[in-house]
């Protein structure tokens, strides 16, 4: 049973984030250049939210805020959903789709920020495993193994 420890393994747990006290503007040219669609929010060491791509079409521009005078505490997503390294790939994947979410912050016991999980992290996964199997079926079929 994959995990989610498995995508971090390959992806790397590098974390992007910003303070709520950031200006939205601020967040989003970080998410640009670091070509992201959310980034964590953190008040030192504790995440407080998350910013993402829906939080700027919903609360900022939907809203017609001015982007470089509004907080990201603001706009940001305060209730999320966090899973943990231990957690099947699977059942990630149906929170995902279930929530509507497309990014899931990956915490220890502790609450600590390990990582994010995204659905392209999900879906590049699955894809990988796939093709494994397709290739483990085909040298089988054909004798090869």
């Amino acid at each position: 049973m994959p995990t989610v420890q498995d995508i971090l393994a390959a992806k790397g747990n590098k974390v992007f984030s910003v303070a709520p006290t950031s200006t939205v503007l601020e967040a989003t040219q970080k998410m640009n250049r670091n070509k992201i669609g959310a980034i964590m929010v953190m008040d030192g060491p504790r995440m407080v939210g998350i910013f993402t791509e829906r939080d700027v079409l919903q609360r900022v521009i939907g809203a017609m805020q001015r982007p470089e005078e509004m907080k990201v505490a603001e706009a940001m997503t305060s209730s999320v959903i966090c899973c943990r390294p231990d957690d099947d790939i699977n059942e990630v994947a149906a929170v995902m789709k279930n929530e509507r979410v497309r990014h899931i912050p990956v915490c220890n016991e502790d609450g600590d920020l390990l990582g994010v999980v995204s659905i392209g992290d999900v879906n590049a996964h699955h894809a990988s495993t796939q093709q494994a199997q397709i290739h483990y079926l085909n040298e089988y079929i054909y004798g090869r193994v």
